[in-house]
């Protein structure tokens, strides 16, 4: 055993030495299977939400009405969660009830698929009722118990089958994979938030081009923001490397592939819920994509693109072009290293002293000489020095 199991050891023993059972579970004793970092680990126990606020100090109630308590522990917190069943499901994604029980093969069998149905104990061992093990041996997605059961509970499932596919390279058992077609259409029900984060994961995993081919397959896609109608368009993004970008640039392509207008992609943003800062840097990723189709950078360009920004618009172009040398990054990284400036704020210069140069009172004229002027100061045109700046600008004045 590993960390961060090592450091939760003692939450369970203590919960033990308490006269109930408890058991790591979840996610984190899969991908401790498969050798994937590990950074937090769920405990689930057979005492109820308040006998396992008897048992530690520091508690806080998360999720209570779930049977989540977060328990605070020599420095470190831990989610933990009562065994338990869940009644009929409401909304295709809540239980109407949800009742605490003292078996861990039922807790473990309400579970959505094998691979994550698995506990551990605090030596090592692995309690493992529906063969998860295998699943990961054979590296297979396959629901615990009937998959039209499983998805009728919880239709964002429907979502994390195919984004498991492009995290670890899976291939989705039969009958689950024709329960993703049968049932797909109950993704509407589903917040789209809780869909965005999903699909966010799958964008970025390693096999995310076969989980895209996925969504196409089984008309998953039918039921996400914006992509009712455009299967070509989702086709598009297969045509290119996928897997030099981050999830940034993949939502910046995909919405190249749409091919539509400024406006409507802001729109098709606001449909995912994306916070205004993301859809602001997506959007300039695709208007600086736009003018590198047109010619190489300029100095300008790269400045008012900033680092972060003309990075991802020229991997975009590298990948869209079917370039496969990434040289070309670098080449920019150095050339905006060497600006004189970085931003407006190291001009050596303020609207201040343009109106006290030409006697003028302000107006619109000072902002667009400050932008004249830093457009020099970055092109080389003239140095970013306040005697320089006057005399540059006193010539061409007067010229």
């Amino acid at each position: 055993m590993k960390e961060p199991f090592l450091s939760a050891v003692p939450v369970i023993q203590k919960l033990e030495s308490a006269g109930f059972e408890a058991y790591f579970v979840g996610g984190s004793v899969r991908d401790l299977l498969l050798n994937k970092p590990i950074n937090d680990v769920d405990i689930a126990t057979s005492a109820t939400p308040e006998e396992v606020k008897q048992c530690f100090s520091k508690t806080v109630d998360v999720g209570i009405e779930h049977g989540t308590v977060l328990v605070l522990y020599q420095n470190k917190s831990y989610e933990i969660t009562t065994f338990r069943t869940e009644a009929e499901y409401e909304d295709y994604r809540r239980p109407k009830e949800v009742s605490f029980i003292r078996n861990l093969r039922e807790d473990l069998q309400r579970r959505d698929f094998t691979m994550n149905a698995m506990a551990m104990d605090k030596d090592g061992n692995l309690i493992d009722p529906f063969d998860g093990q295998a699943a990961i041996k054979n590296k297979v997605i396959q629901t615990v118990g009937k998959a039209t059961d499983r998805f009728q509970e919880d239709a964002l499932r429907m979502m994390r089958a195919v984004r498991f596919v492009s995290q670890l390279s899976f291939q989705i058992e039969k009958e689950t994979l024709n329960a993703l077609v049968d049932l797909g259409h109950l993704l509407d029900k589903i917040a789209v938030e809780r869909k965005q984060a999903e699909f966010d994961k799958l964008l970025f995993g390693i096999n995310r081009k076969q989980a895209i081919q996925l969504i196409l397959q089984t008309n998953l896609y039918s039921y996400l923001p914006g992509l009712a109608d455009k299967e070509n368009n989702l086709k598009l993004m297969l045509e290119h490397r996928l897997d030099r970008l981050n999830t940034r640039e993949m939502w910046a392509l995909l919405g190249y592939c749409l091919k539509i207008e400024k406006k409507e992609m802001e729109e098709f943003l606001k449909g995912w819920r994306f916070p205004s800062k993301e859809i602001r840097e997506i959007l300039n990723i695709l208007h600086y994509l736009n003018i590198r189709f047109k010619a190489s950078w300029s100095s300008y360009d790269l400045y008012a693109a900033r680092k972060k920004t003309f990075v991802s618009a020229e991997m975009l172009y590298l990948v869209i072009s079917g370039i496969e040398s990434v040289d070309s990054i670098q080449d920019y990284i150095d050339l905006y290293e060497r600006l004189p400036i970085k931003e407006r704020s190291e001009m050596d210069l303020t609207g201040n002293d343009l109106i006290g140069w030409f006697n003028k009172s302000g107006g619109p004229w000072v902002k667009e000489l400050l932008i004249k002027v830093e457009e020099a100061i970055v092109e080389g045109t003239v140095g970013n020095n306040k005697k320089i700046i006057k005399e540059w600008l006193m010539e061409c004045n007067h010229n």
